[in-house]
């Protein structure tokens, strides 16, 4: 087996891999900082026919706190890793990890936070932000989700067709992560931020690695978003088709005009029906066609 290499040797190696976890069990429900919910627009998925529930996923440091979603009988199902927004594995991850699962998938998100801090506990996103999301190194988290991957391995995961998908935070690890892990087969970036600054924890931004990529990666992207101008689309466009690796060549972003960022967040304001629902059509078939 191959071992995730390329990405990891671009970031430094952190102390802060191996802190305690200060978050041992999931919580239950959706994050304090996205409350009221609409309640009108979630889609709640039931878990007739399927195993699921919290697991802990052995770690640098522990036990790593996850949600995991699959068929109830059966085996050698592929894998998605599944990651969080900024507001960690709430209801509405846990929900996508069990829409996967009734598309045949093993679906896996972890807490990815939870050494920071509970994400879920936090009334402020500019709060949430300061004290736990800014301060999760890159680093950390493709090990943790390699350590999913090997747990996926051991518990009737098909490593061998395996995927990422992510929202919001989770879409620009996506990308990373499809820079990572030589076994990823393809990856869906939900609206995942593309350009920035670079800093001691997070030193490379996804145009960083566009020439880099072992899966190909499709972007899910709101035309209407404030936080992920179109002119970063663009430049990270050009950086996949400029790519002399035919992987990079091969990922795609989709724009929809009308909709902002969070358009597939059915518990929130932004939710967009339409293009969420044809998001989720693509995610299928991008999976289906790079052979997760």
């Amino acid at each position: 087996m191959t071992e995730p290499s390329d990405l990891a040797s671009l970031l430094p190696a952190l102390p802060v891999n191996r802190r305690q976890f200060l978050v041992g069990t999931l919580g239950a429900g959706f994050a304090l900082a996205v409350q009221p919910v609409a309640a009108s627009s979630v889609i709640s998925t039931d878990s007739i026919g399927l195993t699921a529930g919290e697991i802990g996923v052995p770690a640098a440091g522990g036990e790593l706190p996850a949600y995991r979603a699959q068929p109830a009988s059966g085996g050698n199902w592929p894998v998605i890793l599944v990651v969080q927004e900024i507001f960690g594995v709430h209801e509405y991850i846990k929900d996508v990890c069990r829409r996967l699962a009734k598309l045949g998938y093993l679906a896996i998100a972890p807490e990815l936070y939870a050494r920071q801090g509970d994400p879920r506990q936090y009334a402020s996103v500019p709060e949430l932000l300061a004290k736990v999301v800014s301060q999760v190194p890159d680093a950390q988290v493709m090990a943790d989700l390699d350590a999913c991957v090997a747990w996926a391995g051991k518990h009737g995961g098909a490593v061998t067709r395996l995927g990422i998908t992510g929202f919001c935070w989770g879409g620009r690890i996506a990308w990373l992560y499809a820079a990572h892990n030589p076994q990823l087969k393809a990856a869906v970036a939900w609206y995942g931020r593309l350009v920035g600054q670079a800093g001691e924890l997070t030193p490379r931004q996804p145009v960083d690695i566009a020439a880099k990529l072992h899966a190909p990666v499709l972007g899910l992207y709101g035309g209407l978003d404030q936080g992920i101008p179109l002119e970063t689309v663009e430049q990270m466009r050009k950086a996949l088709a400029a790519a002399a690796n035919p992987v990079s060549q091969a990922s795609r972003i989709e724009v929809y005009d009308q909709a902002g960022h969070a358009f597939h967040a059915d518990y929130r304001p932004s939710y967009r029906q339409a293009e969420a629902a044809d998001g989720w059509r693509r995610l299928q078939a991008w999976f289906g066609q790079h052979g997760v």
